[in-house]
């Protein structure tokens, strides 16, 4: 599936978000929310950093969009993240009343937009959420497995 120009440039912005929790020792994953074709929010992963569980690129991505817009909800606006949300993650997409959920990598341990769970498209909830896959998700892939294979070969001492 194609999409329009705007949809590629904001998951590259939430890639860059990810390239920059790499740099700092964290799971490259990155996140971006965009309301009115602009970027309120943004977030990296920094669990590590803050050490917070909760700490995951979409969380601190949506509080950043939050405190923009000055509301809890946020109505219109659409999530970019470079990884497939978790279910910590994907209720917090619901409660914040995201339009639109784009997401690059699939993650088969965790996801919780159709891998593992499918908490986002659930039909209990009274909130949809429009959801896109596999927008630059070989690029969003390469970051976690150079990232984990970076990791293995540090705790095996190479």
């Amino acid at each position: 599936m194609l999409f329009q120009e705007e949809v590629y440039a904001n998951m590259f912005q939430a890639l860059k978000e990810a390239e920059l929790a790499l740099d700092e020792g964290e799971v490259p994953i990155g996140a971006v929310v965009v309301w009115e074709d602009r970027i309120i929010g943004r977030g990296h992963n920094q669990t590590e950093k803050l050490k917070d569980p909760t700490a995951h690129a979409e969380i601190l991505a949506i509080t950043a969009a939050s405190n923009y817009l000055k509301s809890k909800f946020l109505y219109n606006c659409e999530l970019y993240v470079t990884v497939e949300p978790c279910i910590m993650c994907s209720g917090a997409i619901l409660l914040s009343r995201i339009k639109r959920l784009f997401f690059g990598a699939f993650e088969p341990k965790f996801g919780a937009c159709g891998s593992v769970h499918n908490v986002i498209e659930s039909k209990e909830y009274n909130h949809k959420v429009e959801v896109f896959s596999g927008i630059y998700s070989k690029e969003s892939e390469n970051l976690l497995k150079g990232y984990f294979k970076k990791k293995r070969l540090h705790s095996i001492g190479y």
